[in-house]
Protein backbone atom coordinates (compact mmCIF):
# COMPACT_ATOMS: atom_id res chain seq x y z
CA UNK A 1 0.00 0.00 0.00
CA UNK A 2 1.42 3.35 -1.04
CA UNK A 3 1.99 5.89 1.71
CA UNK A 4 0.13 8.94 0.41
CA UNK A 5 0.30 12.22 2.30
CA UNK A 6 -1.80 14.49 0.06
CA UNK A 7 -4.51 12.18 -1.23
CA UNK A 8 -6.64 9.29 0.01
CA UNK A 9 -6.82 6.11 -2.08
CA UNK A 10 -9.85 3.99 -1.16
CA UNK A 11 -11.12 0.93 -3.04
CA UNK A 12 -14.63 -0.30 -2.27
CA UNK A 13 -15.64 -3.20 -4.52
CA UNK A 14 -15.01 -2.19 -8.15
CA UNK A 15 -14.86 1.55 -7.37
CA UNK A 16 -11.74 3.51 -6.47
CA UNK A 17 -12.23 6.89 -4.80
CA UNK A 18 -9.28 9.29 -4.90
CA UNK A 19 -9.75 12.20 -2.51
CA UNK A 20 -7.56 15.28 -2.79
CA UNK A 21 -6.66 15.78 0.86
CA UNK A 22 -5.26 19.21 1.69
CA UNK A 23 -8.47 20.67 3.12
CA UNK A 24 -6.68 23.37 5.10
CA UNK A 25 -5.69 25.03 1.79
CA UNK A 26 -8.81 23.99 -0.16
CA UNK A 27 -6.89 21.13 -1.79
CA UNK A 28 -4.57 23.51 -3.62
CA UNK A 29 -2.47 21.64 -6.17
CA UNK A 30 1.10 21.33 -4.94
CA UNK A 31 3.78 19.37 -6.83
CA UNK A 32 3.57 16.63 -4.18
CA UNK A 33 -0.22 16.35 -4.47
CA UNK A 34 -0.13 16.17 -8.25
CA UNK A 35 2.63 13.57 -8.17
CA UNK A 36 0.64 11.38 -5.77
CA UNK A 37 -2.56 11.88 -7.77
CA UNK A 38 -1.00 10.69 -11.01
CA UNK A 39 0.80 7.84 -9.27
CA UNK A 40 -2.61 6.77 -7.94
CA UNK A 41 -4.12 6.90 -11.44
CA UNK A 42 -1.24 4.81 -12.79
CA UNK A 43 -1.69 2.34 -9.96
CA UNK A 44 -5.37 2.02 -10.84
CA UNK A 45 -4.48 1.18 -14.44
CA UNK A 46 -2.69 -1.96 -13.24
CA UNK A 47 -5.40 -3.06 -10.80
CA UNK A 48 -7.94 -5.25 -12.57
CA UNK A 49 -10.32 -5.07 -9.60
CA UNK A 50 -10.79 -1.32 -10.16
CA UNK A 51 -13.42 -0.78 -12.85
CA UNK A 52 -14.25 2.90 -12.32
CA UNK A 53 -12.78 5.88 -10.47
CA UNK A 54 -14.25 8.81 -8.52
CA UNK A 55 -12.15 11.91 -7.88
CA UNK A 56 -13.31 14.34 -5.18
CA UNK A 57 -11.93 16.72 -2.58
CA UNK A 58 -11.83 16.80 1.21
CA UNK A 59 -13.58 19.60 3.06
CA UNK A 60 -15.07 22.63 1.28
CA UNK A 61 -13.35 22.27 -2.08
CA UNK A 62 -12.71 19.95 -4.97
CA UNK A 63 -9.58 22.02 -5.55
CA UNK A 64 -8.79 25.72 -5.36
CA UNK A 65 -6.31 25.25 -8.20
CA UNK A 66 -2.56 25.57 -8.25
CA UNK A 67 -0.94 26.76 -5.05
CA UNK A 68 0.20 30.27 -5.99
CA UNK A 69 1.10 31.45 -2.49
CA UNK A 70 4.82 31.18 -3.27
CA UNK A 71 4.82 32.53 -6.82
CA UNK A 72 6.37 35.82 -5.77
CA UNK A 73 9.55 33.90 -4.97
CA UNK A 74 9.66 32.55 -8.52
CA UNK A 75 9.29 36.02 -10.02
CA UNK A 76 12.55 37.07 -8.36
CA UNK A 77 14.54 34.50 -10.33
CA UNK A 78 16.83 35.66 -13.17
CA UNK A 79 14.91 35.99 -16.43
CA UNK A 80 16.16 32.73 -18.00
CA UNK A 81 15.52 30.75 -14.81
CA UNK A 82 12.09 32.42 -14.44
CA UNK A 83 11.09 31.35 -17.95
CA UNK A 84 12.48 27.84 -17.50
CA UNK A 85 10.56 27.42 -14.25
CA UNK A 86 7.27 28.31 -15.93
CA UNK A 87 8.13 26.25 -19.02
CA UNK A 88 8.78 23.15 -16.93
CA UNK A 89 5.52 23.69 -15.06
CA UNK A 90 3.33 24.52 -18.06
CA UNK A 91 4.62 21.79 -20.36
CA UNK A 92 3.75 19.08 -17.82
CA UNK A 93 0.11 20.03 -18.09
CA UNK A 94 -0.67 18.30 -21.43
CA UNK A 95 0.63 15.00 -20.05
CA UNK A 96 -1.40 15.38 -16.88
CA UNK A 97 -4.65 16.19 -18.69
CA UNK A 98 -4.11 13.34 -21.14
CA UNK A 99 -3.41 10.95 -18.26
CA UNK A 100 -7.06 11.38 -17.27
CA UNK A 101 -8.54 11.57 -20.74
CA UNK A 102 -6.61 8.54 -22.07
CA UNK A 103 -6.90 6.51 -18.86
CA UNK A 104 -8.37 3.06 -19.64
CA UNK A 105 -10.97 3.36 -16.86
CA UNK A 106 -13.79 5.90 -16.60
CA UNK A 107 -13.18 8.78 -14.19
CA UNK A 108 -16.00 10.67 -12.48
CA UNK A 109 -15.31 14.06 -10.91
CA UNK A 110 -17.52 14.60 -7.83
CA UNK A 111 -17.24 18.36 -7.32
CA UNK A 112 -18.12 19.16 -3.72
CA UNK A 113 -17.32 22.86 -3.48
CA UNK A 114 -14.73 25.29 -4.87
CA UNK A 115 -13.43 24.10 -8.26
CA UNK A 116 -11.02 26.79 -9.37
CA UNK A 117 -8.16 27.18 -11.85
CA UNK A 118 -6.23 23.95 -12.24
CA UNK A 119 -8.89 22.15 -10.22
CA UNK A 120 -11.43 23.22 -12.85
CA UNK A 121 -9.15 21.92 -15.60
CA UNK A 122 -8.98 18.52 -13.95
CA UNK A 123 -12.78 18.42 -13.67
CA UNK A 124 -13.01 19.11 -17.42
CA UNK A 125 -10.56 16.28 -18.18
CA UNK A 126 -12.64 13.73 -16.27
CA UNK A 127 -15.08 11.64 -18.32
CA UNK A 128 -18.15 12.64 -16.31
CA UNK A 129 -18.59 15.48 -13.81
CA UNK A 130 -21.27 15.57 -11.14
CA UNK A 131 -21.46 18.71 -9.01
CA UNK A 132 -22.97 19.52 -5.66
CA UNK A 133 -25.41 22.40 -5.68
CA UNK A 134 -22.78 24.16 -3.52
CA UNK A 135 -20.06 23.90 -6.19
CA UNK A 136 -18.42 27.04 -7.59
CA UNK A 137 -16.25 27.15 -10.70
CA UNK A 138 -13.92 29.76 -12.14
CA UNK A 139 -10.46 30.88 -13.22
CA UNK A 140 -9.91 34.12 -11.27
CA UNK A 141 -6.17 33.77 -11.76
CA UNK A 142 -6.50 35.37 -15.21
CA UNK A 143 -6.93 38.67 -13.36
CA UNK A 144 -3.26 38.52 -12.40
CA UNK A 145 -2.07 37.49 -15.91
CA UNK A 146 -2.41 33.73 -16.05
CA UNK A 147 -3.95 31.21 -18.40
CA UNK A 148 -7.07 29.26 -19.13
CA UNK A 149 -7.23 25.85 -20.85
CA UNK A 150 -8.25 24.99 -24.38
CA UNK A 151 -10.36 22.18 -22.88
CA UNK A 152 -12.86 24.82 -21.75
CA UNK A 153 -13.48 26.00 -25.32
CA UNK A 154 -13.46 22.42 -26.61
CA UNK A 155 -16.22 21.31 -24.24
CA UNK A 156 -18.29 24.48 -23.81
CA UNK A 157 -17.72 26.46 -26.99
CA UNK A 158 -15.53 29.39 -27.93
CA UNK A 159 -17.85 32.24 -26.90
CA UNK A 160 -18.91 30.60 -23.64
CA UNK A 161 -15.33 29.91 -22.65
CA UNK A 162 -14.37 33.50 -23.40
CA UNK A 163 -17.17 34.82 -21.17
CA UNK A 164 -15.45 33.29 -18.14
CA UNK A 165 -11.87 32.69 -19.26
CA UNK A 166 -11.33 36.36 -20.11
CA UNK A 167 -12.99 37.85 -17.00
CA UNK A 168 -12.08 35.30 -14.33
CA UNK A 169 -15.68 35.41 -13.11
CA UNK A 170 -16.89 32.55 -10.94
CA UNK A 171 -20.03 30.62 -11.88
CA UNK A 172 -22.26 28.27 -9.95
CA UNK A 173 -23.27 24.66 -10.59
CA UNK A 174 -26.45 25.55 -12.49
CA UNK A 175 -24.49 27.75 -14.89
CA UNK A 176 -21.83 25.04 -15.25
CA UNK A 177 -24.59 22.62 -16.25
CA UNK A 178 -26.12 25.10 -18.69
CA UNK A 179 -22.85 25.68 -20.53
CA UNK A 180 -21.86 22.00 -20.62
CA UNK A 181 -18.95 22.01 -18.18
CA UNK A 182 -20.64 19.35 -16.04
CA UNK A 183 -23.20 16.57 -16.49
CA UNK A 184 -25.43 16.88 -13.44
CA UNK A 185 -26.19 18.94 -10.32
CA UNK A 186 -27.30 17.12 -7.17
CA UNK A 187 -28.09 18.09 -3.56
CA UNK A 188 -24.87 18.43 -1.61
CA UNK A 189 -25.61 15.55 0.76
CA UNK A 190 -26.31 13.22 -2.17
CA UNK A 191 -23.15 13.93 -4.17
CA UNK A 192 -21.04 10.92 -3.24
CA UNK A 193 -24.04 8.59 -3.25
CA UNK A 194 -24.91 9.68 -6.79
CA UNK A 195 -21.29 9.46 -7.94
CA UNK A 196 -20.91 5.96 -6.52
CA UNK A 197 -24.20 4.79 -8.09
CA UNK A 198 -22.91 5.93 -11.49
CA UNK A 199 -19.48 4.39 -10.86
CA UNK A 200 -21.14 1.05 -10.04
CA UNK A 201 -23.23 1.33 -13.19
CA UNK A 202 -20.09 1.87 -15.24
CA UNK A 203 -18.45 -1.10 -13.51
CA UNK A 204 -21.13 -3.40 -14.94
CA UNK A 205 -19.98 -2.66 -18.49
CA UNK A 206 -17.26 -5.03 -19.79
CA UNK A 207 -13.84 -3.53 -19.10
CA UNK A 208 -12.73 -3.84 -22.73
CA UNK A 209 -15.86 -2.03 -23.88
CA UNK A 210 -15.20 0.84 -21.50
CA UNK A 211 -11.55 1.03 -22.48
CA UNK A 212 -12.13 0.92 -26.23
CA UNK A 213 -15.12 3.25 -26.32
CA UNK A 214 -13.28 5.79 -24.19
CA UNK A 215 -10.30 5.46 -26.55
CA UNK A 216 -12.56 6.12 -29.56
CA UNK A 217 -13.60 9.52 -28.27
CA UNK A 218 -10.27 10.54 -26.73
CA UNK A 219 -8.08 9.46 -29.62
CA UNK A 220 -10.62 10.79 -32.10
CA UNK A 221 -10.18 14.20 -30.50
CA UNK A 222 -6.45 13.60 -30.46
CA UNK A 223 -6.49 12.89 -34.20
CA UNK A 224 -8.24 16.24 -34.68
CA UNK A 225 -5.46 18.03 -32.82
CA UNK A 226 -6.19 17.71 -29.08
CA UNK A 227 -2.61 17.05 -28.05
CA UNK A 228 -1.26 19.76 -30.33
CA UNK A 229 -3.76 22.19 -28.82
CA UNK A 230 -2.72 21.23 -25.28
CA UNK A 231 0.95 21.62 -26.21
CA UNK A 232 0.30 25.11 -27.59
CA UNK A 233 -1.68 25.79 -24.41
CA UNK A 234 1.49 24.99 -22.48
CA UNK A 235 3.64 27.28 -24.62
CA UNK A 236 1.24 30.21 -24.28
CA UNK A 237 0.81 29.45 -20.58
CA UNK A 238 4.55 29.95 -20.14
CA UNK A 239 4.29 33.36 -21.81
CA UNK A 240 1.26 34.36 -19.73
CA UNK A 241 2.76 33.32 -16.41
CA UNK A 242 6.09 34.95 -17.21
CA UNK A 243 4.21 38.20 -17.97
CA UNK A 244 2.56 38.50 -14.56
CA UNK A 245 4.93 41.19 -13.34
CA UNK A 246 3.88 43.95 -15.74
CA UNK A 247 2.47 47.39 -14.87
CA UNK A 248 -1.14 46.20 -14.88
CA UNK A 249 -0.49 43.92 -11.89
CA UNK A 250 2.06 45.94 -9.92
CA UNK A 251 -0.63 46.76 -7.36
CA UNK A 252 -1.10 43.05 -6.67
CA UNK A 253 2.56 42.54 -5.85
CA UNK A 254 2.45 45.60 -3.60
CA UNK A 255 -0.64 44.33 -1.80
CA UNK A 256 1.00 40.97 -1.15
CA UNK A 257 4.22 42.56 0.04
CA UNK A 258 2.34 44.80 2.48
CA UNK A 259 -0.49 42.55 3.62
CA UNK A 260 0.27 38.96 2.65
CA UNK A 261 -1.58 36.55 0.40
CA UNK A 262 -5.02 37.49 1.72
CA UNK A 263 -4.42 41.11 0.78
CA UNK A 264 -3.26 39.98 -2.65
CA UNK A 265 -6.51 38.04 -3.25
CA UNK A 266 -8.60 40.97 -2.02
CA UNK A 267 -6.82 43.38 -4.36
CA UNK A 268 -7.21 40.94 -7.27
CA UNK A 269 -10.87 40.00 -6.87
CA UNK A 270 -12.80 42.72 -5.06
CA UNK A 271 -12.90 45.10 -8.05
CA UNK A 272 -14.92 42.43 -9.88
CA UNK A 273 -17.66 42.12 -7.23
CA UNK A 274 -20.49 41.46 -7.63
CA UNK A 275 -20.16 38.62 -10.13
CA UNK A 276 -23.12 37.23 -12.07
CA UNK A 277 -23.38 33.78 -10.46
CA UNK A 278 -22.71 31.85 -7.31
CA UNK A 279 -21.51 32.99 -3.88
CA UNK A 280 -19.95 36.16 -5.29
CA UNK A 281 -23.13 37.29 -7.08
CA UNK A 282 -24.09 39.80 -4.37
CA UNK A 283 -22.16 42.84 -3.17
CA UNK A 284 -20.39 42.43 0.14
CA UNK A 285 -22.05 44.30 2.99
Amino acid sequence: MADYKNIRYEVDGPVLTITLDRPDVLNALSPALEREFHEALDRAKADDTVRSIIVTGAGRAFSAGYDISGDSDRSRLPTSAHLKSWWDSSMRNPDMMMNLMAHPKPIIAAVNGWCIGGGFWYSLACDITIASEQATFGQPEVRMTSNTTVLFALLCGWKTAHRYALTGDHFDADEALRIGAINEVVPHDQLMERARALALRLAKVPADSLRLNKAMTTYGLDAMGLRAALNMNGVLSTMAEASNDGPDVEHLAKAQAEGGFGAFLKARDEPFLPEPFGPRSKPRE
